[in-house]
Formats: structure tokens, sequence, C-alpha cells
């Protein structure tokens, strides 16, 4: 048997909780993260109430929450002048009901930590792979790594994100499906004494769209610009891209200087594709690598997360038992197919209803839906649940979720 039972490439959500369910579950598993630390700005920060659930089925929430966030339960947008609330959490029959906006590196870490306590736990920074090696009749047997060195493994898991290595070495099939933007991140100081609300998490007015994630002492923040349009904003220099900010968001005036450069401006290109098949014998992806999705509704932590967990229930026992996983890849996109389907679905309607006409300066009106969720509080609950659990919700099956020493 090899070494290393189960190899898990991409030390993110995806990757990091499949690790972590797997050694509860007394699998051997060991994570390859590239980078020497998580500390990396400018990735997603909503972890929604579906995955907070997940954090409470295993017992770790209330550790979970002790690191830092803001919690969030409605959802308010600036839209022409006006504010309106469309969304609202409060009454999700969870433990969490509220988005926690927590910092990617915090909530990393934690995970880490926590699968730390397990022997069947390993996670190796600065660890690189670069492709994958196959046995003799073509079965995926472990990967490469960037020093030359070869790992072999009885099942690899894919999580390395949008860009993924290993499922472009697979040669799995991938369905692009378009996205009409792009989003510039940075971040603007919070100015003494202010209150955070008074900046609405969405604004859109002027042509424009801005999104402000509250982080204690700042906002990290995010340009909704036309897919490929950097070149010209940046050409036009810093000083017109803080005017444009202000202009659409005016909230965020009084530390809009802290922006001293395009160095302090990050660009996030937007995908929104899927893998039509996530497995082969010996290989399984999940999360962004085998689905990428739009920034809209922040719900990419939440997909890849579920995707570790039905990963994990369905395969765990098998692979504590030695047996062969193959037969049992299939299962997972069977199971998360659906779900990020329709996700996706929900995501392109948002870009042809929304993105393309606000980037093309269409929206002149506040549209009928937005008014009738702002006037009728019950209704609020409709775009809650489908933000806050999404489709398809996993819970963490038995053993999974008890300890194992």
């Amino acid at each position: 048997m090899s070494d290393h039972p189960v190899i898990i490439v991409g030390g993110g959500p995806a990757g990091m909780v499949a690790g972590l369910l797997f050694a509860r579950a007394g699998v051997r598993v060991t994570v390859l993260e590239k980078h020497k630390d998580f500390l990396r700005d400018f990735r997603g920060d909503t972890v929604h109430p579906s995955t907070l659930e997940l954090f409470s089925e295993i017992g770790l929430l209330g550790e979970l929450l002790e690191e830092p966030h803001a919690a969030i339960d409605t959802m308010t947008l600036n839209l022409l002048g006006g504010r309106y609330t469309i969304a609202t959490m409060k009454h999700l029959p969870v433990a969490a009901p509220f988005v926690a906006m927590m910092p990617q590196w915090d909530l990393l870490d934690f995970i880490a930590g926590q699968g730390r306590r397990y022997p069947t736990f390993d996670l190796r920074m600065s660890t690189e792979a670069t492709g994958l090696t196959y046995d003799g009749a073509g079965r995926v047997s472990g990967v490469t790594l960037a020093t030359g060195e070869t790992l072999q493994a009885q099942l690899v898991i894919a999580a390395d994100g949008r860009r993924s290595v290993l499922r472009d070495a697979a040669a799995l099939p991938l369905h692009d499906l378009g996205a009409p933007m792009d989003v510039l991140w940075f971040r603007i100081p919070v100015p003494a004494g202010m209150d955070m609300s008074e900046v609405a998490l969405g604004t859109i007015d002027k042509g424009g769209m801005v999104v402000a994630i509250p982080r204690g002492d700042y906002w990290q923040c995010a340009q909704i610009i036309e897919k490929g349009g950097f070149a010209p904003i940046e050409a036009k220099g810093i000083a017109a891209f803080r005017e444009r900010i202000v202009e659409i968001a005016p909230g965020l005036a009084a530390g809009i200087d802290a922006i001293r450069g395009f160095d302090d401006v990050k660009l996030l290109s937007v995908a929104l594709d899927r893998l039509t098949r996530w497995s082969r014998p010996g290989l399984l992806a999940i999360g962004d690598a085998a689905h990428a999705m739009s920034p809209v509704g922040g719900v990419g932590i939440n997909l890849a997360v579920q995707d570790a967990v039905a990963a994990a229930n369905i395969l765990a026992a098998s692979l504590a038992a030695g047996a062969d996983p193959d037969p049992l890849l299939a299962k997972v996109q069977a199971r998360r197919w659906k779900p990020t389907v329709r996700m996706q679905a929900l995501q392109r309607a948002a870009h042809r209803r929304v993105v393309e006409p606000m980037l093309r300066g269409e929206i002149t009106r506040v549209p009928f839906a937005v008014r009738l969720l702002d006037a009728i509080p019950l209704l609020r609950r409709i775009p809650g649940r489908i933000l806050g659990l999404g489709f398809g919700g996993q819970h963490v099956q038995s053993p999974l979720a008890k300890e194992f020493s």
C-alpha cells in the first residue's frame, strides 16, 4: 500500500476541509500547499451558514467563531442613491444564521490547527505539485513535485483551484460558461469613530458597482469592471481610479487616499466554468478545480466545502479499509452536480440581468424585485435561504462527525 493513501493538492477551503475530515475518519492524508503560509489577501472571505453548520456538526463552531470575523445576517444594497434591504438570514434553522466575514487565512490556519490534532493528518507547506504519475494501466498513481520528487498515492484529490494544474494534467473535460466581468480588489481603512454600517455591502450607481466587506478596521473592497478592462483603467492613472470609486460609493471617500498606486490594487480574472467529468481512475477534482464560481453571492468557499464533505462522506470508509476508491469517485460528482449547476445558473442570470446592464450603464431605475424585497420583510427570507444554505446541502455523516484517536 502507498505511504500516502490520499494526497490532496491545494490547501484552500476544499482541500483543508477534506483533509481534516479524512484524518478524523482515520484515513492517512497528505495535503500539499505550494505557498509557505496562508497569508494572501483578496481571497473569498464569506463563510456562509451552510459551512458554519458543518463546523457545528463536528463540534468546532465555537472555537471557529473565536477567530476574527464580522457577523452579517442582513444584506443591504445602495442602488441609485437609495438603500434597500434585500435578504435576511436571521430565521435560518442553523446554529449560526449569519455570514461570518472571516479572512481566509484565519479560516485555513484554524483548520490546519485542528487537523494537526490527528496523527493521520500531514500538511506540507511550500510543496508544489506539478503533475501526475500513472501506473502501467494508465491509472493515476501519485503526483510529481517541483523538486523532481514523486509521491505515490491510492487516491489524488485535485483541490488546486480555478487554474488547476492537475485537472489539466489529467485531461478532464472543461466547459467554460463565460464571465462578463473581472474584479479589482483593494482595501480602504475605516476612519476612527465611523460606523461601518454607513457603507452598504454593495453599491450600484453611476454605471458601476463596488462591494465593501467589513474587516474590523478596514473594508476589503471590490470594483466590478468589464472583462479585460483593467488596462484602460490603469492607463488613466490612480487618481482617476480613486475618483471613480468615490463617485460610485461616496461612503468610502474618507479613506480612499490609502490607495497610493496600482500596487495596492489586485486583479481577479473572473471565471465561471465546470468540469463535465470530475474524476478518472485514481483522481478526483473538487472545489474550484471542478467548478470555478463567479464572485456573485460570495458562495465559492461554501460550494468547495460542500464538495469536500461529500467526498469524505462517500470515500472515507472505503479508504480507511484500504479498498479501491475508484468505483465511488463518480458518486461525488453525482451528488454535487445539481447544486453546482443550479448555483452557476443563478450566477449567469445575475450576470445577464444585473452585471452586464450595470457595466453598460443601463440601470437607471430600481428594479421592481429590489423594491419588493425591501418593502416586504418576509420575502427577504427567500434570497437569504439561497445565499445562506445553497442547494443540496451536505451534512457530516457518522463516523466523520465523531472524534477518532
